[in-house]
């Protein structure tokens, strides 16, 4: 096995484990880490988002993510509200218990975070890690994604590293 190959395979090997652990972690929230995905974001953004939107910052449904925000709607997390300024556009926000879900699946991912960060090597050593994964996602949907979420999380000034 060449080393293309060895990476794209680890990759998908340590994508595959990660969603293995997280999904067993936030089961007990009765979420699935693509609902938890939308929950996080609408947490982090803290504003109303369109599907269109959300869709835009979201990893995990990188397509239309209606039938993922219709499912976070069936929940009781999110709800759907007229946009202010376009009666035409609906938005989803964070109900009560959608925040409060929110906040326990922060926590939840805090833990997986700690228990991840403590197979790693130093964050030194991973940065170079962390741009070549970074060159091989840019022109793609996710990886977007992921620049956008960054990006929005700067302008709050909340550290990007974490």
């Amino acid at each position: 096995m060449d080393l293309v190959d060895q990476l794209r395979y680890l990759v998908l090997a340590a994508q595959r484990e990660g969603s293995r652990r997280l999904s067993a972690a936030l089961r007990p929230l009765g979420t699935t880490p693509a609902q938890a995905e939308v929950l996080t974001v609408l947490r982090e953004v803290g504003r109303p988002l369109s599907v269109r939107e959300l869709g835009g910052l979201l990893v995990c449904e990188t397509g239309s993510p209606s039938r993922l925000a219709r499912s976070t709607v069936t929940a009781g997390w999110v709800e759907p509200v007229a946009d202010e300024t376009d009666g035409r556009v609906t938005r989803l926000r964070l109900t009560a218990h959608g925040r409060h879900t929110a906040d326990r699946v922060a926590q939840v991912e805090a833990g997986f975070r700690e228990a991840f960060a403590g197979t790693l090597p130093d964050a030194a050593a991973l940065q170079p890690v962390i741009e070549v994964l970074r060159s091989v996602v840019a022109d793609g949907p996710s990886g977007q994604a992921l620049a956008r979420r960054r990006a929005g999380l700067a302008e709050r000034g909340v550290v990007a590293g974490r």
